[in-house]
């Protein structure tokens, strides 16, 4: 699948030639080394499922810094899942390389994939990790938004908005085109780096719907439209990023009724929120 050439530290565990080095300095070569190794710093939080853990750490050759991704004994439930989605076996971690490297060769910027592997149980697997590059020079947009949308508008910097957006739309029409859904498209999950490209992360639950595309399509606008937060992204900021979407230059009724079932999704996903005592970034749209 991959251009770049990928040899064996062990039967299950493949790295980029280019990082081998780095690997074999830092006893990185079995899935119990990978599974075992602590020299970083722990990403996990409450909202993972118990079976996944994240690190950080650092490599010097070359200098960069990596994230590790980990699937221990994942529930049967999820495996099949992921298997009904990818349609064919294969592991978490796997899946991680598979679609990133899939995503990159249609023309959408992933975090590259260093090393991955996986040890099989008697039919499920047992445990399987990814490995990825930082991406160099980006943040994602929930952390750090282009200066237009923090200081005082002036024409300049409207105008600026209004490239950025359409922009954004055009990633996101161009993922979609791939037939591709996210499923969990939040601005957390986009990065923009300062030479101005765009980045797709965190693509676990990615994939190509046999049936309800379209619902799964809305599903990811939704969870976009609820992350941007009310007080950087007005009703105009909204309108302007669907008719980038979709390709209008005037609101039509097709285009009002995808609204208003991305405005639902998106109440939706306030009101469960809301029960668990969290309040949407949207929040003051109205």
């Amino acid at each position: 699948m991959s251009s770049r050439k990928f040899i064996n530290l062990s039967p299950s565990v493949l790295v980029d030639a280019q990082y081998e080095k780095a690997f074999r300095q830092l006893d990185l070569l079995s899935i119990d080394d990978f599974f075992s190794f602590d020299k970083g710093q722990n990403l996990s939080k409450s909202t993972l499922p118990s079976f996944r853990t994240r690190l950080m750490f650092q490599i010097d050759s070359p200098k960069t810094i990596l994230y590790l991704k980990r699937y221990d004994n994942p529930p049967l439930l999820s495996q099949l899942k992921s298997w009904f989605s990818s349609r064919h076996k294969e592991s978490l971690g796997f899946s991680d390389f598979r679609i990133a490297e899939k995503l990159q060769s249609l023309g959408i910027n992933t975090p590259k994939t260093v090393c991955y592997g996986w040890e099989d149980g008697a039919f499920f697997e047992r445990r399987s990790f990814s490995v990825t590059e930082q991406i160099p020079d980006a943040q994602s947009l929930e952390k750090q938004l282009p200066s237009c949308f923090y200081s005082s508008i002036t024409s300049e910097e409207r105008l600026q908005r209004k490239v950025f957006i359409r922009r954004l739309a055009g990633l996101i029409r161009k993922f979609h085109d791939t037939k591709f859904r996210h499923r969990d498209l939040y601005l957390s999950h986009i990065f923009y780096s300062n030479s101005g490209k765009f980045y797709l992360i965190d693509l676990s639950r990615t994939f190509k719907p046999i049936f309800l595309s379209e619902r799964f399509r809305i599903k990811d606008i939704a969870q976009l439209f609820y992350s941007s937060p009310s007080k950087y992204f007005s009703k105009a900021d909204r309108l302007r990023f669907y008719l980038a979407l979709s390709g209008q230059n005037k609101l039509d009724n097709k285009g009002k009724r995808f609204i208003n079932k991305v405005l639902q999704k998106t109440k939706q996903m306030a009101r469960h929120d809301k029960k668990h005592g969290r309040i949407a970034p949207f929040e003051n749209y109205s």
